[in-house]
């Protein structure tokens, strides 16, 4: 079928009015989604949804089939906060002084909360009062994963950590009432005021959010152990001691962690429920 001439202009013009709204419309939506996203911009987003932080280049990572950690309690300084401080600092946790509203991805807690199904009466006495390193257990079989309905938590097949993608979460909280350890928490106000130093390289959360430990997937990713391993293996090391966190492939018979629990006796928390933890505890 022909087309005459004044059809044709009428086709062009149309066309190149398209051609040029394209960057505006563009540009529109982008902002749209900045704002829908809370602040976070479209490529810290696609970033942290894919766990693969600026600067990352393949061959890189740090690779596992299943992430571990033990913790050499005999090894952990008195008054010891390293940890926390730096794994804290990294993750932009917001530092809240009210409980009720407190973030916190590591913390230390006694052993009557750590192991609640592990007392009885002939338990030494400084175990009692010891304070315990705790986390996000990456547990082999985490039921917060079953529970979510949108998926913002899961397990990754490669290496086992269960991650936590801030973007999907809803808020309904129905991880945080699936998890036996505490391990996760809800923003019920904006962090952001509350975050100390902002670290750029990892992005920040909203209200209405759960987070979590991730064993520091976004430094393992550019070659790099965890935040909490690393301060830790500092603090100990201007004390004469070993490290008290330890971190390594659990699947790797040649692995530190594997040789930590050949030669140590290790308890883990809450063991009776099933999920099959991934921290464990030299005590």
């Amino acid at each position: 079928m022909g087309v005459n001439r004044r059809k044709f202009l009428k086709i062009a013009g149309i066309s190149t009015l398209g051609v040029a709204a394209k960057p505006a419309a563009d540009a529109l939506a982008i902002e749209w989604l900045d704002k829908k996203l809370g602040g976070f911009t479209v490529s810290e987003t696609l970033l942290h949804m894919f766990h693969k932080p600026t600067g990352f280049k393949p061959g890189e990572a740090l690779t596992a089939e299943r992430w571990a950690m033990v913790v050499n309690v005999k090894n952990c300084p008195e008054g010891c906060n390293a940890c926390r401080e730096a794994c804290h600092r990294v993750h932009n946790v917001p530092d809240i002084e009210n409980p009720k509203h407190e973030i916190k991805w590591i913390w230390h807690e006694e052993y009557e909360h750590t192991f609640p199904g592990q007392q009885h009466e002939h338990i030494e006495e400084h175990l009692k009062e010891t304070p315990f390193v705790v986390l996000c257990n990456h547990c082999f079989n985490p039921p917060c994963v079953r529970v979510c309905p949108t998926k913002a938590t899961f397990k990754r097949k490669t290496d086992g950590i269960v991650m936590m993608d801030m973007h999907r979460c809803i808020g309904c909280r129905f991880c945080m009432a699936a998890c036996p350890y505490g391990s996760r928490s809800f923003n019920w106000k904006d962090p952001r005021p509350f975050i100390k130093e902002q670290n750029p390289e990892f992005p920040t959360r909203t209200k209405g959010v759960v987070e979590k430990c991730n064993f520091c997937a976004e430094r393992l990713a550019k070659g790099q152990i965890p935040a909490c391993v690393e301060a830790c293996q500092e603090a100990t090391k201007k004390k004469g001691r070993e490290p008290a966190l330890v971190f390594g492939d659990l699947e790797d018979p040649d692995s530190e962690v594997r040789q930590l629990l050949r030669s140590h006796y290790t308890v883990r928390r809450k063991p009776e429920l099933g999920t099959n933890p991934n921290v464990y505890y030299i005590v």
